[in-house]
Protein backbone atom coordinates (compact mmCIF):
# COMPACT_ATOMS: atom_id res chain seq x y z
CA UNK A 1 0.00 0.00 0.00
CA UNK A 2 1.24 3.48 -0.90
CA UNK A 3 0.72 6.43 1.44
CA UNK A 4 1.10 10.08 0.42
CA UNK A 5 1.69 13.10 2.65
CA UNK A 6 2.30 16.67 1.54
CA UNK A 7 2.79 20.25 2.60
CA UNK A 8 3.48 23.60 0.97
CA UNK A 9 6.55 25.52 2.12
CA UNK A 10 6.78 29.29 1.73
CA UNK A 11 10.43 29.47 0.69
CA UNK A 12 12.57 29.29 -2.42
CA UNK A 13 13.14 26.01 -4.23
CA UNK A 14 16.84 26.29 -3.41
CA UNK A 15 16.20 26.69 0.32
CA UNK A 16 13.70 23.80 0.41
CA UNK A 17 16.11 21.49 -1.39
CA UNK A 18 19.00 22.57 0.83
CA UNK A 19 17.03 21.89 4.01
CA UNK A 20 15.97 18.46 2.73
CA UNK A 21 19.51 17.36 1.82
CA UNK A 22 21.80 19.04 4.36
CA UNK A 23 22.55 17.09 7.56
CA UNK A 24 22.73 20.26 9.68
CA UNK A 25 19.15 21.02 8.64
CA UNK A 26 17.89 17.42 8.76
CA UNK A 27 18.70 17.08 12.47
CA UNK A 28 16.51 20.14 13.14
CA UNK A 29 13.29 18.74 11.62
CA UNK A 30 13.47 14.95 11.23
CA UNK A 31 11.24 13.77 14.10
CA UNK A 32 7.50 13.31 14.54
CA UNK A 33 6.97 14.78 18.00
CA UNK A 34 8.71 17.13 20.46
CA UNK A 35 9.76 14.23 22.71
CA UNK A 36 11.91 12.81 19.90
CA UNK A 37 15.08 14.10 18.25
CA UNK A 38 17.42 13.39 15.37
CA UNK A 39 20.94 13.68 16.82
CA UNK A 40 22.77 12.81 13.58
CA UNK A 41 22.19 12.60 9.84
CA UNK A 42 24.15 11.95 6.65
CA UNK A 43 23.24 12.63 3.02
CA UNK A 44 25.34 11.65 -0.02
CA UNK A 45 23.40 13.44 -2.79
CA UNK A 46 23.96 11.18 -5.80
CA UNK A 47 22.33 8.12 -7.34
CA UNK A 48 23.73 5.20 -5.39
CA UNK A 49 24.55 7.49 -2.48
CA UNK A 50 23.16 6.78 0.93
CA UNK A 51 21.55 8.83 3.60
CA UNK A 52 20.70 8.05 7.13
CA UNK A 53 19.46 9.49 10.36
CA UNK A 54 19.50 8.47 13.98
CA UNK A 55 16.07 9.00 15.52
CA UNK A 56 15.54 8.61 19.24
CA UNK A 57 13.36 9.51 22.17
CA UNK A 58 14.83 12.43 24.12
CA UNK A 59 14.59 10.41 27.33
CA UNK A 60 16.79 7.69 25.81
CA UNK A 61 14.12 4.99 26.10
CA UNK A 62 14.13 4.05 22.41
CA UNK A 63 15.92 4.85 19.19
CA UNK A 64 16.60 3.51 15.74
CA UNK A 65 18.73 4.16 12.68
CA UNK A 66 17.02 5.04 9.41
CA UNK A 67 18.98 4.29 6.27
CA UNK A 68 18.28 4.40 2.54
CA UNK A 69 19.94 4.37 -0.86
CA UNK A 70 19.17 7.04 -3.43
CA UNK A 71 17.79 5.51 -6.64
CA UNK A 72 16.84 8.67 -8.54
CA UNK A 73 17.91 12.27 -8.08
CA UNK A 74 16.78 15.24 -10.16
CA UNK A 75 17.77 18.21 -8.02
CA UNK A 76 15.88 20.25 -6.99
CA UNK A 77 12.63 18.61 -8.03
CA UNK A 78 12.72 14.85 -7.35
CA UNK A 79 14.30 12.37 -4.99
CA UNK A 80 13.61 8.64 -4.87
CA UNK A 81 15.14 6.20 -2.45
CA UNK A 82 14.86 2.64 -1.31
CA UNK A 83 15.07 1.09 2.13
CA UNK A 84 14.95 -2.70 2.30
CA UNK A 85 11.89 -3.60 0.20
CA UNK A 86 10.19 -0.22 0.49
CA UNK A 87 10.48 2.83 -1.76
CA UNK A 88 9.88 6.53 -1.24
CA UNK A 89 9.39 9.28 -3.81
CA UNK A 90 9.69 12.94 -2.81
CA UNK A 91 8.71 15.65 -5.28
CA UNK A 92 9.27 19.39 -4.94
CA UNK A 93 6.92 21.44 -7.15
CA UNK A 94 6.67 25.22 -7.45
CA UNK A 95 3.16 26.56 -6.95
CA UNK A 96 1.85 30.11 -6.47
CA UNK A 97 1.61 29.38 -2.72
CA UNK A 98 5.16 28.03 -2.38
CA UNK A 99 6.98 24.74 -2.87
CA UNK A 100 4.71 21.72 -2.61
CA UNK A 101 6.60 18.83 -1.03
CA UNK A 102 4.89 15.48 -1.62
CA UNK A 103 6.15 12.17 -0.23
CA UNK A 104 4.72 8.86 -1.38
CA UNK A 105 5.99 5.78 0.41
CA UNK A 106 5.32 2.08 0.74
CA UNK A 107 3.66 1.32 4.07
CA UNK A 108 5.38 -1.14 6.36
CA UNK A 109 3.58 -4.07 8.01
CA UNK A 110 4.28 -3.38 11.69
CA UNK A 111 2.08 -0.33 12.27
CA UNK A 112 -1.39 0.68 11.04
CA UNK A 113 -1.39 2.74 7.83
CA UNK A 114 -3.05 5.73 9.50
CA UNK A 115 -0.40 5.80 12.23
CA UNK A 116 2.33 5.80 9.56
CA UNK A 117 0.59 8.57 7.62
CA UNK A 118 0.30 10.69 10.77
CA UNK A 119 3.95 10.15 11.70
CA UNK A 120 5.29 11.00 8.25
CA UNK A 121 2.96 14.00 8.04
CA UNK A 122 4.19 15.26 11.43
CA UNK A 123 7.81 15.05 10.22
CA UNK A 124 6.88 16.87 7.02
CA UNK A 125 5.10 19.57 9.06
CA UNK A 126 8.28 19.96 11.16
CA UNK A 127 10.22 20.33 7.92
CA UNK A 128 7.91 23.14 6.76
CA UNK A 129 8.18 24.95 10.10
CA UNK A 130 11.96 24.63 10.12
CA UNK A 131 12.40 25.95 6.58
CA UNK A 132 9.98 28.83 7.03
CA UNK A 133 11.68 29.88 10.27
CA UNK A 134 15.20 29.75 8.80
CA UNK A 135 14.77 30.89 5.20
CA UNK A 136 16.70 34.07 5.91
Amino acid sequence: MKITVETTVKASTARVWEAWTTPADIVQWNFASPDWCCPSATFDARVGGTFGARMEAKDGSFGFDFGATITKLEAPSLLEYGMAERTVQVSFTETPEGIQVRETFDAEDENPAEMQRQGWQAILDNFRLHVESTKG
